[in-house]
């Protein structure tokens, strides 16, 4: 079959090209943005077409799906309807996926990238796996029997899925321009994860996921000894994260991660579940974790002159307050800098005081203005950066005509926040203080 992918470069939709590319399918794309961006590696890599105008022909045997946030008035849209092409949804194609395979959906509000590359590369190790990452990554083989899938609840999109095994690392409030509030947001997990075939893996410590009805064969992991997988004797250092895992009241074994924070711990125990259940031994899974690699754009460290810059995709405070605390952990003695481009009005306008909160962690931040393509600033009133901005202890605007404020940190870690592109701030710091003399 033959796709049009709108909105290549978006994680979502680079991945979901990958994958059709790898099952087959002849793969074309557009995108607006012409900058570089860090989900384009798996494209080029497969010498999948992007075009950036309307010039090009259109196959109307190709089936068009496109990112969320270009709008049915998009002129590429328009055109490509005019031009007899199918339109499918995003979500649904990948449920279709889904039900080609035995899937592992992992869900939650955070942690869903981190987790799911850890159990596809301890599967992909074993016996090999396909897998659907969030941050542009993804790779299919008819010949797997596996899928790894990243499931998102943006949009409900989940509910399209069809999983053999479900995990749930936590439930929050978010997207707030989609669910009405936290019950709707419980609601919709409940229904997503009672359609598992299997067995569904949930974090027992969040009380949201505890408030839902789940089938009898949920496995709950969490610090407290009253879940069925517990983290006993967690060490967290400069070096990373260790603990024993409990089951079942048994000690499995001690593990070691290169990871920072005890979300990692959290998202570690819920890979090692699953991955068991996939037949895994817990020493196989205690050597893999042991040399894990994280996702692009997770806590991505690189060392610059006297200072560290790390990238992450936090967009959310809880991810903020934990990305922070991880730096914290690894460099006790540097000067905690933080770089947040908030995305989204609605967030902002619903979590300003929590992200004020969770940016407060770090000695100085720095904020952007709001960056979103997929709301309209007039439909928010007054919100702006500004709300955050208010709540900081010490706090600066930036933008690239500002980015020199940053020089004059020495000794620091700079974090780079943000699931909107941020790339352009962060290599235009680099650019000017590798050369600072």
């Amino acid at each position: 079959m033959k796709y049009y992918c709108l909105g290549i470069k978006g994680a979502g939709m680079a991945t979901l090209a990958n994958i059709l590319y790898d099952l087959g399918n002849e793969v074309e794309g557009y995108d607006d943005v012409k900058d570089h961006k860090f989900t384009e590696e798996g494209l080029d890599k497969r010498g999948i077409k992007i075009y950036y105008d309307n010039n090009h022909p259109l196959d109307k045997e190709m089936i068009l799906t496109h990112s969320v946030a270009l709008k049915d008035d998009h002129p590429e849209i328009i055109r490509a309807k005019e031009a007899g092409l199918q339109v499918k949804k995003y979500n649904e194609i990948l449920g279709d996926i889904t039900n080609m395979f035995e899937s592992i959906c992992v869900s939650g509000t955070h942690g869903k990238t981190t987790t799911s590359t850890m159990i596809s590369q301890i599967l992909d190790n074993v016996y090999g796996v396909n897998y659907f990452i969030g941050d542009g990554t993804g790779f299919a083989s008819k010949d797997n029997k596996i899928f790894v899938i990243e499931s998102d609840e943006f949009n409900r999109h989940f509910l399209a899925y069809h999983p053999s095994y479900t995990v749930i690392t936590n439930i929050e409030l978010e997207h707030t321009e989609i669910y009405k509030d936290i019950d709707d947001i419980r609601n919709t997990f409940e229904k997503f994860a009672n359609k598992t075939k299997n067995t569904i893996v949930a974090c027992g410590d969040n009380e949201n996921i505890k408030m839902l009805k789940l089938s009898p064969k949920t496995i709950y992991y969490g610090f407290n000894s009253d879940n069925d997988v517990y983290a006993k004797n967690v060490l967290l250092t400069d070096s990373g994260s260790e603990f024993d895992l409990i089951v079942n009241k048994e000690n499995v074994g001690h593990f070691k991660l290169p990871l920072f924070g005890k979300h990692m711990v959290l998202n570690a125990m819920a890979a090692i579940a699953i991955c068991h259940l996939e037949g895994v031994s817990y020493n196989e899974i205690e050597k893999l974790l042991a040399n894990f690699k994280n996702a692009k754009r997770r806590f991505a460290i690189e060392n610059i002159k006297n200072n560290v810059v790390i990238d992450d995709y936090a967009h959310h405070p809880t991810e903020i307050k934990v990305t922070l605390e991880a730096a914290r952990q690894k460099y006790p003695d540097k000067e905690l800098v933080a770089i947040f481009k908030p995305n989204t009005y609605s967030r902002t306008e619903k979590f300003y005081k929590e992200f004020a909160n969770a940016l407060n962690i770090a000695d100085k931040v720095y904020l952007t203005e709001i960056d979103c393509n997929r709301e309209k600033s007039e439909d928010y009133g007054n919100v702006t950066s500004k709300v955050i901005f208010d709540l900081l202890k010490n706090g600066e605007m930036i933008s690239d005509e500002k980015i020199d404020s940053l020089l004059t940190h020495d000794n620091a870690v700079i974090c780079f926040m943000s699931c909107a592109s941020i790339a352009h701030l962060k290599e235009n710091y680099i650019e000017k203080y590798s050369k600072k003399e």
